[in-house]
């Protein structure tokens, strides 16, 4: 049966757990500083050793690398950087030898401006047969083309300034949601979306196993395009209104599921990530009958640390905030629809550092705490390159440190509008993308075994304490207890099939709550102590003396009540129910 046509439950990848490769940052094999194909092969045995199911590769297509990859010249070809199709095709029959799968990083809400659709748009004027491939409109009327205010409308670019460009060429601007250098397509084009479809089909009969969508659900735009609210202090308008989860987003979707998957021989992975989307329209978006997606990346849980400024305003975050977000994900799709689970990606700060605490006292055992909580809820689990290894956030002490366009941007932006350039350095440093961009931290050599040339960007010097080669000879490494959740992921149906019930949700110290299977007469109760102070709870009825599963201190007394937990202690208890 076709996948999406099954209970999620029941489908192959709902006990599986999910790696997600950044290739520019995870080995390079020809020393040019930046990873490539040949690395990742080289270092698959990892991936097996930890014991997941399925390798997400972020972009490795032709690219200008304006926003690191994520603006795509080519559909079907491989950068040079990165390697040659042969190299993709041995690591996928690599990926597959082991038992894995590998899932392809799909961006189709904009390509890069240098990609030949765009170019013809461009360059074939008004009237060129490509023009309508990309969304183009004039200047405002009596306005002068090209300066501030002329845009069609006021809608800002996640990356800082307006959402639109001039070109002087063509005599009118151009949609960038991003960088002006990826061109959003126009989706109402059903010659764009026949293209992008014979893509996708073109990777699947090379072999690969599904597609993460990046922005996904970004793609259907309100063709009036009309201005967004200006919120105070701001300088362009919030046009998401307009284009998140837009007004033909589920007709697009289930078209593609029509064109691409449905009746596939192989049990395929379509996962969309979707800023922005609320718990009613992933259950819409993650509905078998519906026929569009599998699951979907939400981004509720990674917005509650961010201050009145955005992002780059940082403010600390309330555990009764992530529990109150995170279970109401939990109960919305708890029996309609699937849930993605992560703490990080190439988009976030590292967790350790953001949720946890990286300072030498607590962060082993906050590293597998936070592990312990997201692991243990219904749904997918994500892990980020090096989060398996507690890998923290890069002590970056200038502007010049950074590679990311958005804060390079964002930087720039605030700056030249008046901020202190340390308070904006202060936002960067916690919250910017490239905390999870440094090289993936093999071992103690210089460059964390990443490279033996010059790395893109700089190795956090914390590798030669936090490192795979030393995690691996260690036991009670963080590496080793993500093993055995993965393992535990596996194994323990009530992971999968069981309901979700918070625990304490008040409470400003203690995430708990309990994951109980029929089927199995299973029950387990996951106790988390999310601070570096004791704690002591009382526990539910009838969990004296039951049995640990998995904890990140050794569980040397029963577990009785009142139980005290030590900072960051995490555990899981099993019991029979019949």
């Amino acid at each position: 049966m076709p996948v999406n046509e099954a209970n999620p439950a029941d489908s192959w990848w709902s006990n599986a757990v999910v790696y997600q490769i950044y290739p520019r940052s995870f080995a390079d094999s020809d020393a040019d500083g930046i990873g490539d194909l040949q690395g990742i092969i080289e270092r698959l045995d990892h991936l097996s050793q930890l014991g997941v199911d399925v390798l997400w590769l972020s972009p490795v297509y032709p690219s200008p690398h304006d926003d690191n990859g994520y603006d795509i010249s080519d559909y079907q070809g491989i950068d040079p950087l990165y390697g040659t199709l042969e190299d993709f095709d041995r690591l996928l029959a690599a990926v597959h030898e082991r038992g894995m799968k590998l899932v392809m990083d799909l961006v189709v809400n904009h390509t890069s401006d240098e990609h030949p659709w765009f170019t013809a748009s461009r360059d074939g004027g008004a009237d060129g047969p490509m023009r309508d491939w990309y969304i183009w409109r004039p200047a405002r009327d009596d306005m002068e083309p090209g300066t501030p205010g002329a845009e069609p409308n006021n809608w800002g670019s996640f990356f800082s300034g307006p959402a639109w460009e001039w070109d002087e060429g063509s005599g009118e601007y151009y949609l960038h949601l991003f960088s002006r250098k990826q061109p959003d397509l126009n989706w109402e084009n059903p010659r764009v979306r026949q293209a992008v479809y014979a893509m996708m089909r073109w990777w699947l009969d090379r072999g690969v196993d599904g597609f993460r969508m990046d922005v996904i659900n970004l793609i259907s735009k309100d063709p009036a395009l009309p201005d967004g609210r200006v919120p105070e202090g701001g300088r362009h308008g919030d046009g998401s209104p307009y284009y998140v989860c837009g007004p033909r987003i589920h007709e697009y979707l289930a078209e593609m599921h029509r064109e691409v998957f449905a009746g596939h021989p192989r049990r395929l992975l379509t996962v969309g990530e979707m800023p922005g989307v609320t718990v009613e329209e992933a259950k819409l978006f993650t509905d078998p009958a519906r026929r569009e997606l599998d699951m979907v990346f939400q981004f509720e849980h990674v917005g509650l640390d961010h201050g009145p400024g955005g992002k780059f305003d940082p403010r600390p975050l309330k555990l009764t905030d992530l529990k109150a977000s995170l279970g109401r994900w939990q109960t919305g799709l708890g029996t309609t629809g699937w849930n993605s689970l992560y703490w990080n990606n190439h988009d976030q700060p590292r967790v350790v550092s953001r949720f946890g605490d990286d300072g030498p006292a607590h962060r082993v055992r906050s590293a597998k705490a936070l592990a312990t909580v997201l692991h243990l809820h219904r749904g997918t689990p994500y892990i980020y390159q090096g989060e398996e290894l507690g890998m923290a956030n890069a002590p970056f002490t200038s502007i010049e440190d950074f590679r990311d366009i958005e804060s390079l941007n964002h930087y720039a932006h605030a700056v030249a509008d008046g901020a202190d350039p340390e308070c904006v350095l202060a936002g960067l440093r916690a919250m910017g993308r490239d905390n999870a961009r440094t090289p993936m931290q093999w071992d103690t050599t210089r460059h964390a075994g990443f490279t033996t040339g010059t790395p893109w960007i700089a190795v956090n010097p914390d590798h030669t304490e936090v490192n795979a080669k030393t995690q691996l000879a260690d036991p009670d490494s963080v590496f080793h207890y993500y093993r055995r959740l993965v393992d535990l992921r596996h194994t323990e149906p009530a992971i999968t099939h069981g309901d979700f019930h918070m625990l304490h949700p008040d409470h400003e110290q203690l995430y708990a709550f309990t994951r109980h299977d029929t089927a199995s007469g299973t029950e387990l109760l996951v106790l988390a102590n999310i601070s570096g102070a004791d704690l002591t709870v009382d526990l539910p009825d009838g969990w004296e003396h039951s049995e640990t599963l998995i904890a990140n201190v050794p569980a040397t007394t029963p577990l009785t009540t009142p139980h005290t937990l030590q900072p960051w202690e995490a555990r899981v208890h099993r019991r029979r129910t019949t």
